[in-house]
């Protein structure tokens, strides 16, 4: 039963602290989408997904007018598309096609996006998955709310360097085919190490085949709320520090938890997890970066900045968990350069780095996220960036990512400028020295000894 000081106390986070449930995500398996034909395929994916999720914006939208709880996004995640289109797509435009009529469903349900433009190759590729990963900038350049990700890593079967080469060379393709819109197709594209099942923020979500049929996965955020409790607790120590971001990670996930409940009951489909994840937004007050200077830095990248986020994300993950008994997805703390305010800031003055970035990685839910860099990078040293990523969470056994963009025809100074959620970035310098020849091997780097645990 709830008690009247909750009540009160979540009205206050939502009206002053900017709490809101980031993304109601419902996964949808489409395994049994096969065809003989693309437009077979074609097909029934659309009447699965419309079918599945044709009341997931009208269930959102009233359980937002009656909890009075902000629901910023309804998303879809769905079976990695190079799995759906094995065997039938045979061209690059076969998987093209196959997009737009995502896209087509996506808009006819009303959701902000779809995940799962996705390929799995972590230790190798088949035709299928090449062909979907070649075919990435022409469909996200000619869709609107597709979203792709390609695990290229993992801690059980090391790192496929042969995807991490193709991934540079295709993020700056996307690059130019949307450089009228600062290279916005980037920014729907992320490369994964060690990715969840069930993870319901974009880019990276899809659904995973380890999932049932259909799920409800909530995704909850709140920076906000934690840089408000904490600053009550200014100059004391680190136990109370860490006690009161616990106690306030714990009432953000119950309103995750019932808003959750609520779909999953009127959707009748399985309630999946709840993402713990402080995920920022570029409105002053919703920041991450925020949240590190309220506990104690001048800019995020100040020295102590990485042990301010292993806290940080810690205290998150233990407070979280006791409010939901089924916690899963990323479940942390989000840096997203273009997507929060204070990090923003911290980069254009110079604080903030792309290599204090990588180390902070080491500790936070994701990884190198909404980075900004100039558009003549090259493929190869953006396949780098990649490598030194992947190899972060394939050591450290946890999820890590790269969503980077290179802005053709800007340079370290300048400003993209993305709108929405995605914010705008200033474009980060980045290390100019080769890294041609090692990217040029062949194969994969070998899954690290402590993979071996059967």
């Amino acid at each position: 039963m709830l008690d009247i000081r909750e009540v009160i106390e979540t009205n206050k986070m939502i009206m002053e602290n900017n709490l809101d449930v980031r993304t109601i995500t419902m996964g949808i398996s489409l395994i049994d989408c096969k065809g003989s034909t693309v437009e077979e395929v074609c097909d029934k994916i659309y009447e699965r997904i419309t079918t599945k999720a044709g009341n997931l914006v009208k269930v959102g939208q009233d359980i937002e007018k009656e909890l009075g709880i902000p629901i910023v996004n309804k998303r879809i995640s769905i079976t990695p598309i190079s799995l759906v289109g094995a065997g039938v797509c045979k061209t690059i435009d076969d998987f093209v096609t196959i997009c737009k009529t995502l896209d087509k469903a996506a808009i006819e349900v009303g959701v902000n996006f779809i995940g799962g433009y996705s390929a799995l190759v972590s230790k190798g590729m088949t035709e299928a998955d090449e062909l979907l990963i070649r075919s990435i900038p022409k469909a996200l350049a000619e869709t609107e709310r597709i979203c792709s990700s390609v695990v290229v890593g993992s801690t059980k079967t090391g790192i496929n360097m042969d995807a991490v080469r193709l991934m540079g060379e295709v993020i700056k393709e996307a690059a130019e085919l949307t450089k009228d819109n600062d290279s916005l197709g980037c920014a729907k594209l992320v490369v994964l190490c060690n990715a969840p099942d069930d993870n319901p923020f974009m880019a990276g979500a899809f659904h995973g085949v380890t999932e049932a049929d259909a799920i409800i996965n909530v995704g909850v955020s709140g920076p906000g709320v934690v840089k408000s409790a904490i600053s009550h607790v200014k100059g004391e120590s680190f136990e109370v520090l860490c006690e009161t971001i616990k106690k306030t990670a714990f009432k953000i996930t119950r309103v995750g938890q019932l808003v959750a409940q609520e779909a999953s009951k009127r959707l009748n489909v399985p309630f999946g997890i709840i993402d713990l994840s402080l995920a920022p937004t570029p409105a002053v007050g919703d920041s991450v970066g925020e949240v590190l200077e309220e506990i104690g830095l001048e800019y995020a990248g100040a020295p102590g900045t990485t042990a301010a986020l292993a806290l940080l994300n810690d205290q998150v993950k233990k407070g979280g968990i006791m409010a939901s008994s089924y916690v899963g997805g990323l479940s942390g703390a989000f840096i997203p350069v273009s997507e929060d305010q204070r990090m923003i800031d911290a980069a254009e003055c110079g604080a903030l780095t792309i290599e204090k970035l990588e180390a902070m990685t080491c500790v936070c839910s994701v990884g190198l996220d909404m980075i900004a860099i100039p558009g003549d990078t090259k493929a190869t040293t953006i396949s780098g960036i990649i490598a030194d990523e992947m190899a972060l969470g394939m050591v450290n056994q946890k999820t890590t990512a790269v969503r980077i963009i290179p802005v053709i025809g800007k340079g370290v100074g300048e400003q993209a400028v993305f709108g929405g959620l995605l914010g705008f970035a200033p474009i980060m310098p980045v290390n100019q020295y080769s890294c041609d020849e090692f990217i040029a091997r062949k194969g994969r780097i070998p899954a690290p000894i402590h993979s071996f645990k059967n």
